[in-house]
């Protein structure tokens, strides 16, 4: 049996949340896992805060010949490094144009 650690998805549409389990490598991606050891919000706007992974499982499963998957092995990396860059700044709101001025009443021109 080979086992990976890898992603599954739940949520609903256009707001994904994964849970990192440790899966046979054969099950599809929302099948029963062995065990879950995580969790990833991809909608968290602190990077920082978007993963919780119990390093110690992650370690065990692969001392005993899990393998990551490359998704998994990256933020397995960035967990342990501490380097989760900076979120992007959201985009500035425009700012209203001002109304034109009134026009003169009357109809009188202007001497």
């Amino acid at each position: 049996m080979s086992v990976r650690i890898r992603m599954k998805k739940i949520g609903r549409k256009h707001r994904p949340f994964y849970r990192i389990c440790v899966m046979d490598s054969r099950v599809h991606r929302e099948g029963k896992a062995i065990e879950e050891i995580g969790w990833y919000d991809t909608s968290v706007h602190d990077k920082s805060k978007r993963v919780s992974i119990q390093l110690d499982r992650v370690e065990y499963w692969v001392g005993v010949g899990a393998s990551l998957s490359d998704r998994v092995a990256t933020l397995v990396k960035k967990v342990k490094t501490n380097r989760f860059g900076v979120a992007a700044a959201p985009p500035p709101m425009l700012a209203p144009k001002d109304p034109p001025p009134p026009a003169p009443e009357g109809g009188e021109a202007a001497e």
